[in-house]
């Protein structure tokens, strides 16, 4: 059994207080935030804030449609880090956006949930990409919100890959229980319940949780400013999905402690368009980049 009062590494505890903060970033965060554009568009609460990094260049190859990524709860655009080599390598330019109220963009006036967002993340996409008809990839509350905004706009969406995305309605109880941290003082206390949560929602392997994971997790809720989301729990992609024109695909890690053991039902949901990884949790991408990158990308226009 995991001995959840210990954490990943031995740090002092000026190091172990500034993961817990969120002030130390991962080199390869820092890797990638300094080879990005950051954009911003302004809204009546702040702004929206999006990075941008463009298609690697490919002699022989045609840059391919750009992709959207949008994050999970209580995230950011680096929920997508392990994925960002694979998409443009492939010839795609990306753009991370930081839903409102997450990471480095401004909550809306009154927000509460995904359906409060859809206005501004369309007005932002067409400013950013005008005229361009887009493929969206969304994890877990970003998956949902990204079905929700196709259903809205879907002069605006010509492709959706789900991944790992709550809302199907499928369970009365979730199968994890999550463990409250905000309300401790002591960092390593803190640094232990986000190891604990990591291991019981977003990762199958309990080894995967180092010090730059949990830097880039902690730097991540410590950001969130919607803690009280009420869509997840209920049947709303379920719901949404049959009013949305465009292919939608789903991907998750076949540990996924949302649906684990329920994937007919979840396929059937999809029509059957479910796409399964081996040895990963609900967030796949992070978990099992190379493989979840092999299974992706053919889908992509």
């Amino acid at each position: 059994m995991q001995d959840w009062t210990v954490l990943p590494w031995d740090g002092s505890a000026q190091d172990y207080a500034a993961v817990a903060a969120g002030q130390v970033t991962p080199p390869e965060v820092a890797q990638w935030q300094t080879r990005a554009q950051r954009v911003r568009f302004a809204h009546a609460g702040g702004v929206l804030t999006a990075h941008h990094w463009s298609a690697a260049p490919a002699p022989g190859h045609l840059h391919k449609a750009p992709v959207v990524v949008l994050h999970g709860g209580s995230g950011s655009w680096t929920h997508w880090l392990r994925m960002l080599g694979p998409l443009t390598q492939a010839g795609h330019a990306v753009w991370a956006l930081d839903l409102p109220g997450f990471g480095a963009s401004d909550p809306l006036p009154h927000q509460q949930d995904a359906d409060d967002m859809l206005p501004l993340l369309a007005a932002s996409l067409q400013h950013w990409l005008p005229g361009q008809v887009l493929q969206i990839m969304g994890f877990s509350l970003g998956g949902m919100t990204a079905a929700l905004l196709a259903a809205a706009y879907p002069a605006l969406v010509r492709q959706l890959v789900l991944v790992g995305p709550p809302g199907l309605g499928l369970r009365d109880k979730p199968l994890y229980r999550l463990k409250g941290w905000r309300h401790l003082s002591d960092p390593v206390e803190q640094l232990r319940c986000h190891q604990y949560n990591l291991a019981a929602l977003m990762l199958a392997d309990a080894r995967q949780i180092d010090r730059a994971t949990l830097a880039l997790h902690t730097a991540n809720v410590q950001r969130d400013r919607l803690p009280r989301r009420r869509l997840a729990s209920t049947d709303i992609l379920r719901q949404t999905l049959p009013r949305i024109t465009c292919p939608v695909q789903a991907v998750y890690g076949q540990e996924d402690v949302l649906y684990r053991g329920l994937w007919p039902q979840v396929a059937a949901c999809f029509g059957g368009r479910l796409q399964l990884i081996a040895g990963a949790g609900h967030w796949v991408q992070y978990e099992q980049p190379g493989v979840f990158a092999e299974a992706v990308l053919p889908m992509l226009l």
